[in-house]
């Protein structure tokens, strides 16, 4: 199976985690709220281990191979991309009010259909980096995918309770949600061709996926652990946190074996 099948055939199965909001509606808010909280922490670990077990460490090595520049100038370009990444999903969050709530209801969005826009934008830009991913490696590609996949639970679950509090109905929100989803194949589609045919374009993209794992990572989901004050509950989150990690390292270590 080449790249390009791979790049649709994930990005389609990521869209269907919208459906996941149908399933959760059974659950009560306490089972809820509890099952997030372990999700949230999961997917912490997982997007910051694939930032910097595999994306950072993949760009400089592609710089490495394809430049031959000073050691000090490439991982200062490479960070460099990094922090941009981190810049520009700070200014996404703000400007388009592009916010992850993980909570079975959030608070009142005035613009919910800036939220739409929002999730559309960082849709597209998950299916640029699922593409980028496996163009630069089919071990790259997967790992970038579990990572994706792991922040798309909690986030589609938060913004359909966005919806919701936003005043759609349950039906509309549940379509609104899935057709945003699948902009995650258009966006794989885009990256694929850009990625094929402009060869430096995975220098970008997989470090400013990086910056954007970590900024996810560190200023939606970390929060949301750290809220928590139940000792015994906060080691739980924990250990789940550092699973995503090491599923993460396995999957690096398992591909390099």
């Amino acid at each position: 199976m080449n790249e390009f099948a791979y790049i649709i055939i994930l990005t389609l199965a990521i869209a269907f985690f919208a459906f996941i909001g149908v399933f959760t509606l059974a659950l009560k808010d306490k089972v809820l709220n509890k099952i997030l909280l372990f999700l949230v922490s999961l997917s912490a670990g997982a997007l910051m281990g694939g930032a910097f077990l595999h994306l950072i460490p993949e760009a400089i090595h592609k710089i490495s191979h394809d430049n031959l520049i000073h050691v000090d100038e490439m991982i200062g370009q490479v960070l460099s991309f990094v922090l941009l990444g981190f810049i520009i999903f700070f200014i996404l969050e703000k400007v388009l009010h592009w916010r992850h709530c993980h909570k079975g209801s959030c608070d009142v969005h005035t613009f919910h259909y800036m939220n739409l826009i929002g999730d559309s934008i960082h849709n597209f830009i998950d299916g640029l980096i699922i593409a980028a991913s496996f163009v630069t490696s089919t071990e790259l590609g997967f790992t970038t995918t579990v990572a994706i996949a792991a922040h798309e639970i909690p986030q589609e679950i938060g913004d359909f309770g966005v919806l919701i509090y936003g005043g759609f109905e349950k039906k509309k929100a549940i379509l609104l949600n899935f057709l945003v989803a699948l902009i995650i194949v258009f966006g794989g589609t885009v990256g694929y061709f850009i990625s094929t045919s402009v060869e430096q374009a995975t220098i970008f993209l997989l470090p400013f996926a990086a910056g954007g794992f970590i900024y996810i990572a560190a200023t939606d989901l970390v929060p949301e652990i750290k809220k928590e004050l139940d000792i015994r509950k906060y080691m739980i989150t924990l250990i789940f946190f550092l699973c995503g990690i090491l599923i993460m390292w396995f999957i690096k270590y398992y591909f390099q074996h």
